[in-house]
């Protein structure tokens, strides 16, 4: 006999799951062993809140659907904050809950999941009965597919026990069509554009998939570009593009995005972030904000235009209608050398802070370990006053080089992420940036690198506290906030990993003795960091609460 679970599992492998995370219990233990008998690789974590993060990773440097399997109740809430940020990002991410049988109102582990997921801003769905099983799953399968959304499928116990109804032979869902823009819109945007004299284009996560579309329009119109933070590393390959759009933006980078008359946001919802509070922002510009959900068009700031359509049609289609003749604008000599000399934080002179034999400077200890690493890299990052470093002194080949889990703004995912990032593109070598707050947090997931034989580079910013707060709240008594000194390094090596302290540069050293070496563990770089005063983007942060 084959039951639900069984059937559920061998639908989703069926279907096109990339990976599933978890943690396994009783009530998740059989269709988490269908999934992996239907060929869906399973990672097994240490914690739940470790598998809701490794799968947002993986769906987003995969542009597959992960999935993450849970018990039920406890199982479910210990992954909370991590299909929050998922959820809050977008990612077509599938989470299994078990749930408790429908009969058991007083089971220890029943609660109203429902209302828990939607807390979340995560989708809701249900396996109802074993006669609707099949659909119900397809139907949250494509929710997650084609809306890219976080969906919590509830599988009650009961109904996983059941005999599976029906057949899934042949079942498959395509890919949708895109969505081209209005003609009358469409028209609205090309007279925009051919008015402009300094147009830049900004892209985020819903424009990654339009590099070519986007880049062949900005050439066309003399257009700079740009990316949100999540999209770092997409125009790489363009002469005229200037990075990060927002907090972490360089003051060449800031200085040009705000000279802008015409801005057209691609994909990207031009926040608080990415706009640095609307500061990037000149008074006369022009906003143009392209992107498939409706309910993103102006959700941040006003906009002139809102074009709600796909990315890749939308600059296709911008094409077809410019005239043939384009003047450079934005596009000068002069501005290329501008943006080859200064675009870029490496090439802004500062203070080099480092204490010898004590504490490294942070930009410092940074840029070297940039120069060490092999270019195909993927980069994650976790949250705090550090971030701006890794982020903007690490260079990354392309867009799925980047992996930012920021949308929760939560310390402590940054080693998930970092898992799940590289287990999709496992010919990179992964990278995490966190600090000593965010890595503690998370430590016991080092075991799980360790146990898959993972490769991962950690770098460590140590500098003994929750510094974003010790920045923030200054003549303030931080006692709550600093910690004592941590050997972090050990703690890395009693799990199995290598572990280095860095207080000068020169200690770097051991990482390219760790390259040379085929490594099968992690490294872990304990630097322990000069104190930055509060990192250039920190004051940001802390606006818009």
């Amino acid at each position: 006999m084959t039951t639900v679970a069984e059937q559920i599992g061998a639908l989703l492998g069926q279907l096109g799951i990339g990976h599933c995370f978890g943690v396994v219990g009783s009530g998740n233990f059989h269709v988490t062993n269908a999934l992996r008998a239907a060929g869906v690789p399973f990672t097994a974590t240490r914690h739940e809140g470790g598998a809701s993060t490794m799968a947002d990773a993986y769906a987003r440097m995969s542009d597959t659907v992960a999935a993450v399997s849970l018990h039920q109740g406890c199982g479910l809430t210990n992954a909370a904050t991590g299909i929050g940020e998922a959820a809050k990002s977008d990612s077509p991410v599938l989470v299994l809950a078990a749930e408790a049988s429908r009969g058991a109102l007083h089971s220890n582990f029943a609660m109203d999941q429902d209302a828990f997921t939607t807390s979340l801003g995560a989708d809701a769905h249900r396996v109802h009965t074993p006669e609707t099983a099949v659909a119900d799953v397809v139907r949250a399968y494509r929710t997650a597919l084609r809306e890219r959304r976080t969906v919590v499928l509830n599988l009650p116990l009961d109904v996983q026990a059941a005999p599976a109804v029906g057949s899934i032979d042949g079942i498959t869902i395509g890919s949708a069509q895109a969505q081209r823009p209005d003609h009358r819109v469409l028209r609205q945007f090309v007279d925009l554009l051919e008015g402009s004299q300094r147009p830049v284009f900004i892209a985020g996560r819903g424009g990654r998939g339009a590099k070519s579309e986007i880049t062949a329009l900005a050439q066309q119109t003399g257009a700079l570009l740009a990316t949100s933070a999540v999209a770092k590393g997409l125009f790489n390959d363009d002469a005229y593009h200037l990075g990060i759009s927002g907090g972490f933006s360089s003051p060449v980078t800031a200085e040009l995005i705000t000279g802008a008359d015409v801005i057209v946001a691609f994909g990207t919802a031009l926040n608080m972030w990415t706009m640095r509070g609307g500061k990037l922002i000149g008074a006369d510009t022009k906003i143009v904000q392209i992107d498939i959900d409706d309910a993103a068009i102006g959700a941040h700031r006003p906009v002139d235009l809102g074009v709600v359509a796909d990315a890749a049609a939308t600059a296709t289609d911008a094409m077809a209608l410019l005239s043939n003749n384009q003047p450079a604008r934005y596009r000068t000599e002069q501005i290329r050398e501008r943006i080859v000399t200064g675009a870029r934080w490496d090439q802004t002179e500062t203070e080099d802070l480092s204490v010898p034999g004590k504490m490294v400077d942070p930009r410092a200890v940074t840029k070297r370990l940039n120069e060490l690493l092999p270019s195909q890299r993927i980069v994650s990052i976790d949250s705090g006053n550090f971030m701006g470093y890794p982020s903007q002194y690490l260079d990354v080949p392309d867009e799925f080089g980047f992996c930012f889990t920021q949308a929760f703004q939560a310390i402590g995912l940054g080693l998930y992420t970092a898992i799940g990032a590289a287990l999709a593109q496992p010919n990179r070598l992964a990278v995490l940036g966190t600090g000593d707050g965010g890595f503690l947090m998370a430590v016991q997931e080092l075991e799980t690198a360790v146990r898959y034989q993972m490769p991962l580079v950690v770098m460590v910013y140590n500098d003994a506290a929750y510094g974003a707060e010790v920045h923030h709240f200054t003549d303030q008594d931080h006692h709550t906030v600093t910690f004592p000194e941590t050997d972090i390094a050990a703690i890395a090596r009693g799990f199995g990993a290598t572990g280095i302290t860095v207080r000068d540069i020169d200690d770097l050293a051991a990482v390219t003795q760790w390259l040379d070496s085929s490594p099968t563990a992690p490294l872990v770089i304990d630097a322990k960091i000069a104190n930055d005063g509060g990192s250039w983007w920190l004051a940001e942060a802390f606006q818009g609460h």
